[in-house]
């Protein structure tokens, strides 16, 4: 299991006693690092990451590679080498794959083993063993794999890769970056081409890096919006280096807190600019977000960017519904954000956010309530009404084992009348292991 399932309960509050300033150095972007080590564990050759997030979540993917036969190892440079074993070359392990708290992991790697004919078993943490699996086994059940779930679509599970892999055309229920990552990483095993459809864009970044690795694929646009992204099956993966940008799910923390406390003005370079990740800068700014966007560039296939962050009066908006795919992981900072402008923010669209580490709506509803701000929800959209300046804090919140609950309400502490208590700093080390140290750095108590 991972540490934070299993650590004892870290509480942490913080407060800014002044303007936050100096520059921010975020992590390796957690979804480009997973599949560096999962697409380098199926390449022929060695591909040397440069970047990798060492967060609990990719360890696991690490640690998952190595039981199905891949080398994957840190050199004392901190550069991490993978030995692929070439695509069919994974080996059955002997134990279980824990896969710990991460989603990512579980749902791309099965659609890997999917294409692989041998029987695996899949664990995670209490928060995992909760998410539903049914909206990837399905299609890859349909590929041919055999699955076995608790009920309700859960894990722990086993599956049997297919064989042969059947090539299908997979149109999306829900936009998922996940669904359609394990559908074209299954298909990659196949004898024909693999589509997915999704009806609006989700993160490319395995589309992105197939192709860096020599792999195949397409995209059509359909008329009346969405696309057809298809890969190829059975083509030559060698192995390509990767330069992993600074992740911008992580860096929407450190973004927030230089808008909402008086007086900062925050450098974060490298950020991951990649265009189905940045609805949250795009929000922000329409909010009145003061984020300046410099030195755009290419690194690694990735278009990445240096941000200076200062401090702003923001406004509450209605978020348009269709950025909730590229920055669906950052509504519940962007809701502490909406805490500490003028006026309500609509956040529409993003019932997902049910069915993450935790009930995330449910979560930033509670914690924000029990420390002074008005917030309405339903299934699918929240709104909260802004009280800049006037946050009461004082309260403890529950993370639910969730590290963006824990995050974001560490943000809203700085800002608060009262410290706000966040009952369990554990999960955060899943994703982002440096986050307290690099808030100190910018000048969080």
């Amino acid at each position: 299991m991972s540490a934070s399932a299993n650590a004892v309960a870290e509480p942490i509050s913080a407060r800014a006693e002044g303007p936050l300033s100096g520059t921010a150095r975020v992590p390796g972007d957690k979804s480009i690092s997973h599949r560096s080590v999962m697409l380098g564990g199926l390449a022929v050759g060695e591909t040397r990451i440069t970047g990798l997030l060492e967060g609990e979540d990719v360890l696991a993917t690490a640690a998952a590679l190595r039981q199905l036969g891949a080398s994957v190892e840190r050199d004392p440079a901190g550069t991490w080498r993978v030995s692929g074993v070439g695509l069919g070359g994974l080996a059955e392990p002997a134990d279980i794959l824990d896969m710990g708290n991460s989603g990512t992991a579980a749902r791309l790697l099965l659609g890997i083993l999917a294409g692989h004919p041998i029987r695996c078993f899949m664990t995670g943490d209490a928060s995992l063993r909760s998410r539903p699996m049914k909206r990837v086994t399905d299609p890859l059940c349909a590929m041919g794999a055999r699955i076995e779930c608790r009920e309700g679509g859960r894990l722990p599970l086993m599956i049997e890769g297919a064989e042969p892999v059947l090539p299908i055309t997979y149109e999306l229920p829900v936009p998922s970056a996940q669904v359609k990552s394990a559908v074209l990483l299954a298909g990659l095993m196949s004898r024909g081409e693999t589509a997915v459809i999704e009806s609006v864009d989700t993160r490319d970044h395995t589309e992105r890096m197939l192709t860096h690795f020599g792999g195949t694929v397409t995209r059509e646009a359909i008329a009346g919006g969405g696309a057809r992204i298809a890969v190829l099956g059975e083509p030559e993966l060698t192995a390509a280096d990767i330069l992993v940008p600074a992740d911008p799910s992580s860096a929407a923390f450190p973004m927030v807190a230089a808008l909402i406390v008086p007086g900062s003005e925050v450098e974060m370079p490298n950020i991951g600019m990649n265009p189905t990740r940045t609805g949250l800068i795009a929000t922000l700014r329409d909010m009145g977000g003061d984020i300046e966007i410099s030195n755009e560039r290419i690194a690694g296939g990735e278009p990445v960017a240096d941000l200076t962050v200062r401090h702003s009066a923001l406004k509450g908006i209605e978020v348009p519904p269709e950025r909730a795919a590229s920055m669906i992981d950052e509504y519940p900072v962007l809701s502490v954000a909406a805490a500490c402008a003028e006026g309500r923010t609509v956040m529409r669209g993003v019932g997902e956010l049910r069915v993450k580490e935790c009930d995330r709506i449910a979560a930033m509803k509670d914690g924000l309530i029990a420390n002074g701000v008005t917030v309405e929800d339903g299934p699918d959209w929240m709104i909260v009404e802004g009280r800049p300046g006037d946050i009461a804090g004082g309260a403890p919140v529950a993370t639910h084992l969730d590290h963006r609950i824990a995050m974001s309400f560490y943000v809203l502490s700085l800002v608060a009348k009262k410290p706000v208590t966040v009952d369990d700093a554990a999960p955060i080390r899943t994703s982002f292991p440096n986050f307290l140290e690099l808030m100190r750095g910018i000048g969080a108590q």
